[in-house]
């Protein structure tokens, strides 16, 4: 039995290195999370809603139902009294 070509086949078939590629990163980049101006106004209007007050299904219909019949009137003095109150506070 010759001893030299058990080494040659050994050296063949035997265990491997691994080799890192030259174009591999040498850290990993780190992950990270931008959220678009979109999304942050969307979390907002979400948790406005959620933290909202129910529907009131009852007025609403009433509503409807004046603006169908062309009898829904809101004064002018309480729409400025609105706008000025968003206004200013």
């Amino acid at each position: 039995m010759r001893i030299d070509s058990y080494m040659a086949v050994n050296q063949v078939y035997g265990p491997k290195g691994t080799r890192r590629s030259p174009y591999a990163a040498t850290s990993a980049p780190k992950d990270s999370l931008e959220i678009s101006d979109f999304g942050n106004a969307y979390g907002v209007a979400k948790k406005a809603a959620q933290e909202s007050e129910p529907v009131r299904e009852d007025r609403v219909a009433e509503i409807k139902e004046q603006l169908a019949n062309g009898t829904y009137n809101v004064p002018m003095s309480a729409v400025a009294e609105k706008m000025a109150a968003k206004l200013l506070g």
